[in-house]
């Protein structure tokens, strides 16, 4: 059960992580010549976001706290509650990003396609993309560093030294 749960969890990240590589990817080399072709690059980021981020940061989120419950030790950990607080954070976020920014932006672009004016709307939509990418890739990585390296997080005042008088 323990192997299993981790398998899903570390697997679930590589597409989390993958899907972001590949939706910042599409944003940076995406065609975007004209409005049909950028229409078609917010449709395969919203696919990208509906099929393999999202997804894959629900069984990243789901399979980490169900190795909390099973794995007794993880629960006295202070760096498994700061990934769990990370993960919820990340969630959170990425949920803002998929399905604000980058569903509306598909919609508008459709729009644009139509032949409405939707320059400003689109750019106010876009506007914070890039740095909210790089946030959830700082997060997702920040995840996988404190999977590796476990810090202890130890925040306990460390003893004084005992004051032992000169022998005289």
């Amino acid at each position: 059960m323990r192997q299993t749960i981790k398998f899903l969890h570390t697997f679930s990240s590589c597409g989390l992580v993958g899907g972001l590589a590949i939706y910042m990817l599409v944003l940076l080399k995406g065609p975007q010549a004209n409005a049909a072709q950028f229409a078609d690059m917010r449709a395969i980021i919203v696919v990208i976001c509906d099929f393999v981020i999202v997804p894959s940061l629900g069984i990243s989120l789901v399979t980490g706290l169900l190795a909390m419950m099973v794995h007794r030790p993880y629960q006295e950990k202070r760096w498994a509650w700061a990934k769990a607080l990370m993960g919820f954070a990340m969630f959170e976020s990425t949920l803002a990003i998929t399905q604000s920014k980058a569903g509306m932006a598909a919609t508008l672009s459709a729009r644009a396609l139509e032949g409405a004016n939707v320059a400003e709307d689109l750019a106010a939509a876009l506007a914070s993309e890039w740095t909210a990418l790089w946030a959830i890739t700082a997060l997702s990585v920040a995840q996988i560093a404190f999977g590796i390296w476990r810090p202890k997080l130890d925040f306990s005042k460390r003893p004084a030294p005992s004051a032992q008088s000169p022998a005289g």
